[in-house]
């Protein structure tokens, strides 16, 4: 299973003879791969009226990168500070992971301050004000004192920025989940599974800014999903292996992948119209993005247990060249992510201003996920100088 929490080039595409070297941590190398892979779908989303987002996952089923990215963050979070806790104890541990979440927020602020002053140069370069519209700056551009403190909060949030949030939220909150997960496992996802139960049915969430915004990722929602991969990362997954191997549990995942498909097709394709009977959509929808609404987790599901069978952990197929800058972007989960909301804002103001031809979509798209890549190419080049340097002086 590979989603929810955070990634060199070769034309190659065919494998190598023998497996390259595991990744530099030693884990599944699906988990870089299908995180680079939700990452690259997520800078295709953010571009609006861009042709090449429809080849992302989103247009496939009721589940999209956002699920494949959280699962995954929890999974590895859990599996890196799970050794730790055993080696270092609760105390220091819980100290890493806190760090951790502090840098994802220096992060987050550096992120919106830069991208705000993206978004008022372009609305004051170009006189524009449906960019601030679009990207939900408003706020900031009306009261900037006030939204600031606001964005301090984790409360504004402009377009494309809810995921990062999230992430701090369910990170700064996993110390204690991940001491829970160690002792009582089955007892922790449990409580986890009732928490996002009651959203479901009574809708509770945190409060945004203005304040009739609430929370575009609930937390209470999409904790389920961090801690499901957690409770995977811990061993789980193994314990799963029976049904994942299942042939029953595989006809039913690709039955519910293929009416999903059907579904969602439905809404974009007119003969496809009316394909849900009204009683059958009076009871599925909303299909809530924001909740983590239970077809959305199930389609989670099924869609891992048909990637698990397909690509086994030792598969050849992670090892194609053609695959390398995939993972090494899922290796750099946060650099990237930040790197691809500047870039989808900088390819929305092209399309809108310069030219929005179907080939210059698919250009901006090829190039920004080329600029991913580099970036990535750069921070695992730099790893590896410092690493070597490092091992330099110890042995000098």
């Amino acid at each position: 299973m590979a989603a929810t929490g955070a990634a060199t080039a070769d034309s190659s595409a065919e494998p190598v003879e023998r497996p390259a070297p595991p990744a530099p941590s030693g884990r599944d190398l699906r988990l870089d791969l299908f995180r680079g892979l939700a990452l690259w779908f997520i800078f295709l989303n953010h571009v609006p009226n861009n042709v090449a987002n429809w080849i992302t996952n989103r247009n496939f089923g009721f589940s999209d990168a956002t699920e494949i990215f959280v699962f995954i963050s929890g999974y590895t979070a859990a599996m890196v500070y799970g050794r730790q806790l055993d080696s270092s104890g609760v105390m220091v541990t819980s100290a890493r992971i806190l760090r951790r979440a502090w840098q994802l927020y220096v992060a987050f602020i550096f992120l919106f301050v830069i991208y705000l002053a993206e978004i008022s140069y372009v609305v004051g370069s170009f006189e524009n004000p449906l960019y601030a519209e679009e990207m939900g700056a408003l706020q900031f551009l009306a009261e900037p004192d006030v939204a600031l403190v606001q964005a301090l909060l984790l409360k504004f949030r402009p377009a494309n920025m809810d995921v990062l949030p999230l992430y701090i939220v369910l990170l700064a909150t996993f110390p204690p989940i991940l001491w829970a997960l160690k002792r009582w496992a089955d007892a922790t996802l449990a409580a986890s599974f009732l928490l996002w139960l009651a959203v479901q049915v009574w809708g509770f969430n945190l409060t945004g800014y203005p304040d009739d915004r609430t929370w575009f990722f609930n937390p209470f929602g999409w904790q389920f999903m961090f801690v499901f991969g957690g409770w995977c990362g811990l061993g789980g997954s193994d314990r799963l292996a029976g049904l994942v191997h299942s042939r029953i549990i595989l006809a039913l995942s690709v039955l519910y992948l293929v009416l999903s498909l059907a579904v969602v097709t439905s809404w974009y394709w007119p003969p496809m119209e009316g394909f849900v009977p009204e009683a059958i959509g009076n009871i599925i929808y909303p299909i809530s993005k924001t909740d983590l609404s239970v077809l959305r987790f199930a389609h989670f599901l099924a869609l891992a247990v048909v990637v698990v069978r397909l690509i086994p952990v030792h598969s050849p197929f992670l090892y194609w060249r053609l695959l390398k800058p995939m993972i090494i972007c899922g290796q750099h989960s946060l650099e990237v992510f930040c790197f691809g909301v500047f870039l989808s804002f900088a390819a929305h103001f092209v399309l809108n201003e310069v030219s929005g031809t179907v080939f210059m979509q698919l250009t901006l798209s090829v190039a920004g996920i080329a600029f991913m890549v580099g970036l990535s190419a750069l921070l695992s080049w730099y790893a590896r100088a410092e690493r070597d340097r490092a091992a330099r002086k110890r042995a000098g």
